[in-house]
């Protein structure tokens, strides 16, 4: 066991570089409890608040590779930014059609916290310059190495998630299955958000910058959302943010939640000189599950 009851990964066979394609799938939520952990209602917020930020984030990867793939001239580089927009345009509606069968249905209006997380994206770091401007083609670099911090974590939790034993907390399996085969195609295609970066050439220092800014940025999102939620569940206490956090910590010493020390030690790895996230989870894990996820074979 790892970190907080992280288990140890399966060894799988490394099927080599593959071609990234976005795959269908079908999900019924009907019934899905609010709090899918059964026994962990505030980590199940927790990862609620993740599904509320995606879809708009995803949103904003697309635009932003969009607007970067006129400029790239390696073709390989090109095929796999168009798996990227691909998997990641089927992660936010997926995770968007689960807001209203989840939230909604359980007496949770999401629409104000959503949007904020439009403002976000679409005010704070969206398009704001045209790149046919020096000064537009150089936020877009920017934008690229924000999007190169976030795939960095999204990756980390992929594998996390694959590798979790949330099944332990009554883990309901259709929600089990969106996060493992979102985190399945996030560890498969987690090279290529930081490919784009090297390519439009993002350095180390620029790198480390962004991800000062991103890392407690990230937290701060996912503690807010989390809060918004447990504030209109009628099944917790009024919690304030020191009660929450505490709550938070606790569901990550039981293993609901990552730890605070593996977040450190993947957050400090992109400080390496030389870095690359292929290190960060297992490509042929990734693969495994997504040949068996019950929501990819039912839309087989």
């Amino acid at each position: 066991m790892g970190v907080f009851g992280h288990p140890a990964r399966r060894q799988v066979t490394d099927p080599g570089e593959v071609a990234l394609n976005a795959r269908n799938v079908s999900f019924d939520w009907t019934a899905v409890p609010l709090h899918w952990m059964r026994t962990e209602p505030v980590a199940s917020h927790v990862l609620n608040s993740l599904n509320l930020l995606l879809p708009e984030g995803e949103r904003n990867f697309l635009v932003t590779f969009g607007e970067a793939l006129p400029f790239v001239r390696d073709e390989k580089l090109r095929e796999d930014m168009l798996g990227f927009i691909g998997q990641e345009s089927m992660h936010a509606e997926t995770h968007a059609d689960s807001h209203e069968s989840l939230l909604i249905a359980n007496g949770i209006d999401p629409r104000p916290f959503i949007r904020q997380t439009e403002h976000l994206f679409r005010t704070t770091i969206g398009p704001r310059r045209s790149t046919t401007t020096r000064a537009g083609r150089q936020q877009l670099v920017d934008r690229l190495a924000v999007i190169a911090s976030l795939e960095h974590f999204f990756a980390f939790l992929g594998d996390w998630v694959l590798n979790s034993e949330l099944e332990r907390f009554e883990a309901d399996p259709r929600m089990l299955d969106l996060f493992r085969w979102h985190g399945a195609e996030e560890v498969e295609h987690r090279n290529v958000a930081h490919d784009v970066a090297e390519y439009f050439g993002v350095g180390y220092f620029r790198r480390g910058a962004l991800m000062l800014l991103v890392f407690p940025t990230f937290l701060v999102l996912l503690v807010r959302g989390t809060k918004f939620l447990a504030r209109q569940d009628p099944a917790l206490p009024d919690l304030g943010y020191p009660r929450l956090l505490l709550r938070i910590l606790g569901a990550m010493r039981r293993g609901a939640l990552p730890g605070i020390p593996s977040l450190l030690i993947s957050a400090l790895s992109t400080f390496k000189p030389g870095y690359t996230p292929e290190t960060v989870g297992s490509t042929a894990q990734a693969i495994a599950y997504l040949a068996k996820s019950p929501a990819a074979r039912a839309a087989s």
